[in-house]
Formats: C-alpha cells, structure tokens, sequence
C-alpha cells in the first residue's frame, strides 16, 4: 500500500471510528438522561381518570395543558416572545345542530340532516337575496355586491377536496363572504369520492371547530346543501334568486384552548436560526359511551399520552444536551376534532415557517409488533436515513405504513405542514398492519396506562430523542424527495428555486 492510499484508508477508519464512538455517545447520554421512574409517572399522569381523558371541550384539559407546561419550564425548555408564557391560546367553538333547519333554494324544499346540514352560524329567520359565486374565491367576488345577500358557492376548492380541505377551504370563505358582507355562506356538495350519507351522520351532531370571530358573540351562518349532480347550483341564476332560511335552536359554545410550545436554542451560531419542530398531540376523546366493564373514561395512553410524553423528555434531554439547530417543542389541542390545534398554529405561527426545516411528528393508534417503529411518510424526505439508524441504535426497526388504505398521513398534525412545505412524518408505535390487535385499543376505553408494554414505551421514547438530534445535527437541511406531492411547496416556503 503506497503512502497515499495508506493515508486515505487511515484517514477513513479514523471517520469511521469517529461517527461510531459520537453516534455511541450520543445514545449512551440518552440512557443516562432519561429517567425511567421519572417518564413514567408522565405517562400514568396524563392518562389516568383524573383528566376524564382530555376531552378538548372539558375542563381537565388545561390541567393536562398546565401539567406539560410545568415541565417544559422544570426542565429548562424556554417560552416563546410571541405567546403568553407557554401558550398558544386557540379560538375554538363547539356547537350543536339546531332544533329545526329548513332552506328553500330554487324551488326545493331541504331539511336537516337529510338534504342539508347547519355548519355554523346561529338561529336566523327569513327570506333573503342570493348571489351565486363560483367557489367563492376572490376572484369570484371582482364585479359584485354581496352585501346584505346570502352566497352561495361549490364546496371547497378546485384540487382540494379532501374532507380536511372542504373544512379549510370552508373558514376562508366564511371569513372572506364576512368580509364581503354578505349574510351567509351555503356551500353546495358535489364531492363524489366521500358519500354525503357519511358526512352527515358526522356532521349533524355536536362538532368542534375554530371559532372564526373569536371576539364576536355573533356567529357567521354557513350551510352545506346536498347537490350531487348539481341540479340545485344550475337553476341559481347569478343574481335575482332567493333563499328562504329558518335555523332555530342553534346551539354555540366559546373555548379557549391551548397549544403548549416551547422552545431550546441551538449551539451552532447558524444553524440555530432554524428549528427541529417536535410535536404530538395531547387531547383525547374524554368521557363516552361505557364499555362491558362499565369504563365511560378514554384515557389515550397510546393516543397519544405516550406522544406528549416524548416530548417531555425531549425537552429534559435537550435542555442539558442542545443540538446545532433550535428544537421547537409544540404539544397541540384539539387533534381529535379535526386538528384544529395545529391548524391554528400554521395559520397563526409565533416564528416564521421558513424557520421550521422539518418536523418530526407522533400520533398512534396502538401497536401490534413491539420490535418496530412505524414511520407514516417514511420514504418521503431526505431524513429518513436518520430516524432508521437511531431506530436501530435501540434495537429496533423502522418500516414505512403498512395500511396506506386508511391514509393516516393526512390524518394527523404533520399533515398541516407538510402541505405548507415542511417535510413532516409521524413517528409511531410499531404496527405492521391495522388489525384487530391495534383496532382492539384505538378509540376505546381500554386504552390504558395499565395495560402498555411500558419496556416498549422507553424504548420508543429514546428512540425518537436520537432521531431527532441526528436531524438537528445534520447540515445539510432536510428535503422532500424529488416528485413528493409536497415537493413544490417545500421548494416555494424554502424558497430553493
């Protein structure tokens, strides 16, 4: 071997042994750092009876929001400037169907629940002009006055139609039809690939939503109309049409909720300007309909207590062990209403989101295979190299989603912003197919503190701590991978081309 090759191959062992005794310290500080007495009375806390399982629209879910906070504080992890302490406050309203809803539109009778459904809104009675507005965007309002009439539009957006898009797509145009002022928003369903049987037997009951005037005790009426082959929308002519209201017994609620946030700077003088956002939700599903044992309590200890434990530790560990690049620790509310929680984030973030190069998301449903990490979006950006290896580090495996049928990545929080471009997969229990076994928990009362593999919970949680501070690390930031549908938006928020 002459000189040079001899240097180089030295050379190589020597960054080799480099990154194995760095990748070895890294776990072993882990080890040291997290406590497992410590994490676990997290977990039995925030999924025990005592918080009524963290309904959103109960009082014990600011116990459960103060509870995170405290430790965020304890630990060290750092309040935002823009909030209030460790809050985002979130303008949420619960409302129920009203006693009586009937429209007359064209010349069709529609009647609650069957051919329509009240949204939003409250009580109104009476006989009011109608403007037919395409889909309601701005462009649809250049030419014409609104006020005093009621709007009427297709459902959502064009390419967005989505249920989670209809729903969005639908408090824009509520707030801009608002700004118009006009007196109403009826929306026309025409959305093929959701059955309008679905949507109603979901959406005439009690719903949870963010509250579009928060410091208004009047709420914007908003209706959906059932039109499938849009029979109704072609007799509306643009301008001259009617539409008789009578919505009575609406029923709205104000809340307050909270997102926790927090924040730990990073050690690299540049890369500190940008943030690892770590997050999970915290809320559950609350008190129900008991089961065979007589338990009415949805604790979610797997959805997602174990999740906002996670964060606690990483808040514990990043603290003592900071990484190059700022970790942003956001705990979101109201997930299980349509997660609204994050949305307002997103909507309303305190830091830039051109800040935020990745986040690396938790939500579950349970487990079935106690050797994997299951990784919703796995194989969809440029970090997924990072999560595999600290995965394995702990002795267990990552695999992408094993059920793409049930569509879990647009399910959960990082779905929020990965469609404003930032590269985000969800990291959750270690399921290889959404059976009977993961269906046995999810959305039960059984899902319990007691009855979790608390070895597999430690695990889980050391793993997700490495992962994370391999990315924050990295210098090179994190992409989606070329021909992701995200790509575009990641490349316009980043501004990389």
């Amino acid at each position: 071997m002459n000189k040079k090759n001899s240097f180089a191959f030295s050379l190589h062992v020597f960054v080799l042994f480099f990154s194995i005794h760095s990748s070895w310290a890294q776990k072993s500080a882990i080890e040291k750092n997290l406590k497992k007495e410590e994490a676990l009375s997290h977990f039995s806390f925030l999924a025990s009876d005592e918080l009524k399982g963290r309904d959103a629209a109960r009082m014990e879910i600011d116990i459960a929001a103060r509870y995170i906070a405290e430790q965020f504080e304890k630990y060290g992890a750092k309040s935002l400037e823009k909030l209030e302490g460790y809050y985002q406050f979130v303008p949420l309203i619960q409302s129920a169907p009203p006693q009586v809803g009937e429209i007359i539109l064209g010349d069709k009778p529609l009647t609650l629940g069957g051919d329509m459904l009240v949204l939003g809104g409250q009580d109104v009675e009476g006989e009011f002009d109608v403007v037919n507005l395409g889909y309601g965007l701005e462009e649809d309002y250049e030419g014409q006055d609104v006020s005093g009439k009621w709007v009427v539009t297709r459902v959502g957006k064009p390419d967005r139609l989505t249920p989670s898009e209809l729903f969005e797509a639908g408090r824009e145009k509520r707030a801009l039809a608002k700004s118009k002022g006009a007196l109403g928003l009826i929306e026309m369903y025409n959305v093929p690939n959701t059955p309008w049987g679905l949507l109603a037997n979901y959406l005439n009951r009690p719903q949870m939503g963010l509250d579009p005037a928060p410091h208004e005790n009047q709420q914007f009426p908003y209706i959906w109309v059932k039109d499938l082959s849009n029979e109704i929308l072609n007799q509306i002519e643009p301008s001259g049409e009617k539409v008789g209201v009578r919505i009575n017994g609406k029923v709205n609620r104000k809340i307050n909720g909270r997102n926790v946030v927090a924040w730990i700077e990073g050690t690299d003088p540049e890369l500190k300007e940008e943030y690892i956002m770590l997050s999970a939700h915290y809320d559950h599903l609350g008190v129900g309909q008991p089961n065979a044992e007589g338990d009415s309590i949805y604790n979610g200890a797997r959805d997602n207590a174990v999740g906002t434990v996670a964060l606690i530790n990483a808040a514990q560990f990043f603290a003592e062990n900071p990484p190059k690049r700022s970790v942003l620790l956001s705990a979101w509310t109201a997930e299980e209403k349509g997660l609204l929680g994050s949305s307002y984030f997103s909507e309303n973030p305190p830091i830039p989101l051109n800040q935020v190069i990745y986040n690396l998301n938790i939500d579950n449903a349970g487990y079935n295979d106690t050797s994997v990490i299951t990784v919703i979006g796995l194989g969809r950006t440029s970090a997924d190299h990072h999560i595999q290896d600290a995965v394995s580090e702990f002795g267990l495996e990552a695999i992408p989603d094993p059920a793409p049928e049930q569509g879990l990545y647009d399910r959960s929080d990082n779905v929020n912003f990965a469609k404003r471009g930032i590269p985000a997969p969800t990291f959750s229990l270690g399921f290889t197919a959404f059976d009977e076994q993961v269906g046995e928990h999810y959305h039960q009362p059984s899902d319990r503190f007691e009855n979790f593999d608390l070895e597999y919970a430690l695990l889980y949680w050391k793993s997700y701590i490495l992962a994370a501070q391999k990315i924050a690390n990295d210098p090179d930031q994190p992409l989606w991978m070329e021909g992701d549908k995200y790509e575009e938006a990641g490349k316009a928020l980043y501004q990389l081309e």
